[in-house]
């Protein structure tokens, strides 16, 4: 990646901050947290995670705080940085460990098939080679490891502006569009579907693809001061989490969550 690219992300960290401790931040990382545990044998002890396009380590440090040890790839400094001082703010810091670097271009020692998981969230929007990158993300999963996908949904984006901005006439071209913007990351980004990425997945030597969505309903709902409320957020949140494997809700979700198990052999 460009220096250009780094630097754009480093910027907008107030802004990611901020969207992670608002309810809609909150409900992304919750969800798909329960999901990936919900694969997870508690008695399989610590295990070995390696978090792709990790960011400040918003997943990292709930799986840390579950005991595993988990390795952030990201190539934005500041990023890496401020995963690095929440884990240790929160006395994870054994267990954390960041790296500086492109996931296209991913060291020996994290290209080498050894870990238990491997974490792929909101990177393929960003990038260009869809099989490429999953493939090299899978590389650096073991045989009988989980991989966990996620990206923005496509076939949220015509329903997100036709219910918040009640435009119509924009939701009807998005129809048709698979791309969009960041403001916070000052992005254009690609949109995919589950049904798209399920059979590259299954291509590359994965099995037992299981489809999540995640915030089927709270992108939905209009009044966004009410989900601060303590009360209305721990509704939405119960909410969210019965619908997030339940059809046809994770099919207009705005997020989609792949997990899958990579083959043993051929």
């Amino acid at each position: 990646m460009s220096d250009d690219a780094a630097d754009k992300f480093d910027t907008a960290m107030t802004a990611w901050q901020e969207w992670q401790e608002a309810p809609w931040g909150r409900l992304r990382y919750t969800i798909a947290e329960t999901n990936l545990v919900r694969h997870l044998d508690t008695d399989d002890g610590s295990l070995r995670i390696l978090d792709l396009a990790g960011g400040d380590g918003g997943d990292a440090l709930r799986l840390a705080a579950r005991g595993h040890h988990v390795t952030v790839v990201d190539y934005a400094p500041a990023m890496l940085a401020a995963a690095t001082e929440r884990a240790s703010a929160a006395g994870l810091g054994e267990l954390i460990t960041c790296v500086e670097t492109d996931v296209a271009a991913l060291p020996t020692d994290l290209a080498d098939g050894e870990f238990d998981v491997v974490l792929c969230h909101n990177l393929l929007p960003y990038v260009d080679d869809v099989p490429g990158t999953l493939a090299a993300a899978l590389a650096s999963l073991k045989c009988g490891g989980l991989f966990s996908v996620m990206a923005i949904n496509r076939h949220s984006a015509a329903l997100n502006i036709a219910v918040r901005e009640m435009d119509p006439a924009t939701a009807l071209t998005a129809l048709d569009s698979d791309r969009s913007r960041t403001q916070t990351f000052d992005s254009v980004l690609t949109l995919h579907t589950a049904e798209e990425i399920t059979p590259v997945l299954l291509g590359l030597g994965c099995q037992d693809v299981h489809h999540y969505g995640i915030r089927s309903f709270c992108d939905y709902i209009t009044d966004d001061a009410r989900k601060y409320d303590p009360a209305f957020y721990a509704d939405l949140e119960q909410l969210e989490l019965a619908a997030t494997a339940r059809p046809p809700y994770m099919h207009t979700a705005r997020l989609f969550q792949l997990t899958a198990w990579k083959r043993d052999g051929p």
